[in-house]
């Protein structure tokens, strides 16, 4: 039976409006403050970050792809928001046809999430896409999936939230998973699997391997490094897609004023690098507590509620794909950031995200004693079918 997510009569009471100038820009960027008010486990993004991910002109993203930015209304009144996003250095890398909706943020309201959705689809289906994936924004580079399970916790910083009844808005609208993310929770209480310290100790030795931490005194080619590695060991990864130097670059200056020199480790081997981990003190721990805003008094809230973080978010770990099924290099990769972080005074922190399927690594985390405690979703639907004939410009929203 044909699909009936583009019906009209179901959205007819919302307008979807494109964000065309700076007063539905401030609209778009604000309207999580009221979807989100009174939650004690939403973390207000900085209001600058968030610009600049919006910005065309300043994103490197948009040097190779598109999105555009809608707006639910309804009787005047913001009532949700998505972006529309064509990436096309993804749809090159894997050879598909998707469309991803990011930024997504409803009342809970089933005709809004559908008026919503059902734009980003036929905005998609009218550029030839064929699948609508998301939560992403823009890829898996950056924040991506849906919460499904872990809502009484603080997200950890980079890492999404929204109220439970999104999973029955996308789930309403046809959408179904594409693949969950999990994220583990691990602390110095249980101390280091004796395994791992085994069998990463023996790796350390028999194939010369040495870490070291970032060197901020030559920084642009540390950053290099990481990136070739990252391209590399994550490029047979579901989802993934090359960082451009433009991104990497990007996304360096950014980290630059807040990395922890101790917690980004680089493994060495024969003068190559060959592995890296990156792990950051959870700054939402402080962000929690200045509503998006560093001026006037932002700035000095976050030094000071930053002196409390006790636990890290290992953003991500790798090691070069020729080396992946090394036997202990992963090991030694698990036990040296473990060691460090807690050296380094965090003694407890989140490892995210890994994909459902990756076992090799989800092994691994339970070798370290981790435990999942949060799970993502990532959504998709064809859009290829139900609803052929149907253009933004007949959707009367």
């Amino acid at each position: 039976m044909e699909s009936e997510i583009f019906k009209e009569d179901s959205v007819s009471s919302v307008e979807i409006v494109n964000v065309r100038n700076g007063r539905e820009l401030r609209d778009f960027i604000r309207l999580p403050w009221s979807i989100y008010r009174g939650n004690p486990y939403w973390v207000p993004p900085l209001i600058i970050d968030v610009q600049k991910l919006l910005n065309k002109q300043k994103n490197p993203f948009f040097q190779h792809s598109t999105a555009d930015f809608f707006l639910a209304k309804r009787d005047g009144q913001t009532v949700g928001r998505i972006a529309a996003i064509l990436n096309n250095n993804h749809n090159r890398f894997h050879n598909e046809k998707i469309a991803f909706f990011g930024f997504f943020e409803s009342i809970n309201d089933r005709t809004v999430g559908d008026a919503l959705l059902n734009h980003a689809a036929v905005w998609g289906r009218e550029r030839g896409m064929l699948i609508l994936r998301g939560p992403m924004n823009y890829s898996t580079n950056d924040t991506c999936g849906l919460l499904i399970e872990g809502f009484d916790k603080l997200p950890c910083i980079l890492m999404p939230y929204n109220p439970p009844y999104y999973i029955e808005l996308l789930e309403h609208n046809q959408l179904r998973k594409a693949m969950d993310l999990y994220a583990w929770w691990g602390d110095d209480k249980t101390g280091l699997n004796e395994k791992i310290i085994r069998v990463g100790e023996h790796a350390l030795k028999r194939y010369g391997i040495t870490i070291r931490t970032l060197d901020m005194t030559h920084f642009d080619r540390d950053v290099e490094i990481i990136k070739q590695i990252y391209n590399d060991a994550w490029s047979a990864n579901w989802g993934f897609v090359p960082m451009t130097d433009a991104e990497f670059a990007h996304l360096a200056k950014d980290l630059k004023p807040v990395v922890n020199l101790k917690l980004v480790l680089i493994a060495m081997q024969g003068g190559q690098a060959i592995g890296f981990s990156l792990s950051m003190p959870d700054l939402n721990v402080a962000l929690h507590k200045i509503n998006g805003r560093l001026l006037p008094f932002g700035l000095l809230k976050l030094f000071y509620h930053a002196r409390q973080i006790q636990h890290v978010r290992v953003i991500t770990l790798g090691i070069v794909r020729r080396l992946q099924k090394t036997r202990g290099l992963g090991a030694l990769l698990y036990m040296e950031t473990f060691r460090r972080c807690v050296a380094a005074g965090f003694p407890q922190g989140e490892f995210s995200w890994t994909l459902e399927n990756n076992a090799l690594i989800n092994s691994g985390m339970e070798l370290l004693n981790g435990k999942i405690y949060k799970r993502y979703r990532i959504y998709e639907r064809n859009i290829e079918r139900g609803g052929a004939d149907i253009s933004l410009q007949s959707l009367n929203f």
